[in-house]
């Protein structure tokens, strides 16, 4: 299973930079840009500080698909 999110559509209706959403939950811009890229799947701490950003339930934030087998 892999994770997905919606982290850099949010963060775009909020308008908040890569570093703004950084700075609110303590990590770095790279971290964010990470998230966002499904490169790096956050902790349940830093996951629920995005929701909490967001003022949103984790499942409107973050969800769990069937990983794809490559062919």
């Amino acid at each position: 299973m892999i994770m997905q999110n919606r982290v850099k559509e949010l963060r775009a209706r909020f308008r908040y930079s890569q570093t703004d959403l950084a700075d609110r939950v303590g990590v770095t811009r790279q971290t964010i840009a990470a998230i966002e890229k499904g490169d790096y799947a956050p902790s349940l701490l830093l996951g629920l500080s995005i929701c909490k950003v967001f003022d949103l339930p984790m499942e409107d934030v973050f969800w769990l698909v069937e990983k794809e087998e490559k062919v």
